[in-house]
């Protein structure tokens, strides 16, 4: 078995929280520079720049998992992740279930895609901020009908998290990891909510600058880099796992 870093919560200049020094090569490298093996691009509600990113990936050695961060009608976040052959079907899902509103830029920042060369391919006028009108259950279920991987995010957070919005997790939620920020340890969380202890977590930087990418990861035992793999250490199968 091999181990590999891991970094799978990394926002892009798509996202409006973004900085706009967060471009394909800009967080591949810094990333290269950490020694961290896999990222998880991760923008608000929109896979559109994970793919540009997962093409330039290669010539680092990084793998990337391309999806998004997905805001619930509660108001929870959680990292969704796909073969790349489900990503257009998961976001023609987002187009239909993302509540819009226009975005200001000089208020919420800008929003754009861009290509390797940092050229602006498309700029989104709609928010990324707002929701789905879609429960968490309901994300949930899509994401692994496209067989995808479905984490809540940063969960000890006061702010748009499971716990947050509804004050614990649901038993019936299906997840394959619970992240929990840098700003914790597990230890810490699970002696908060010893309910938890037996769940599988994930530590990722939430990073919105490339300084920050890399600055904790969740390492991966496992054969290789593949999707699949990286599913089956997740649910601690065959040998593979992860460790925080």
């Amino acid at each position: 078995m091999n181990r590999y870093r891991a970094d799978l919560h990394i926002h892009t200049v798509l996202s409006p929280c973004g900085d706009l020094s967060m471009s394909p090569h800009n967080i591949l490298e810094h990333a290269a520079r950490k020694s961290i093996d896999i990222i998880g691009i991760a923008d608000h509600n929109s896979t559109l720049q994970g793919q540009i990113i997962a093409d330039l990936a290669g010539r680092y050695g990084i793998t990337v998992l391309c999806g998004a961060e997905v805001t619930s009608m509660e108001e929870a976040h959680c990292l969704c992740f796909f073969p790349e052959n489900k990503l257009t079907e998961f976001q023609s899902y987002l187009d239909k279930h993302l509540i819009k509103y226009p975005n200001d830029p000089d208020k919420l920042g800008y929003q754009v895609v861009v290509d390797a060369e940092e050229q602006i391919l498309q700029q989104l006028d709609y928010s990324l901020f707002t929701s789905l009108d879609q429960s968490i259950d309901q994300i949930s279920q899509k994401v692994h009908e496209l067989g995808g991987i479905f984490i809540p995010a940063h969960i000890n957070k006061s702010r748009f998290s499971l716990l947050s919005q509804l004050g614990f997790i649901p038993e019936d939620l299906n997840e394959d990891a619970l992240e929990i920020s840098f700003h914790t340890t597990k230890e810490k969380f699970t002696n908060e909510y010893p309910i938890l202890h037996d769940k599988t977590f994930i530590q990722s930087s939430d990073a919105h600058y490339p300084e920050d990418i890399g600055k904790i990861h969740t390492l991966f035992k496992m054969n290789n880099r593949s999707f699949d793999e990286i599913k089956q250490a997740l649910h601690n199968k065959n040998g593979r796992n992860i460790y925080i």
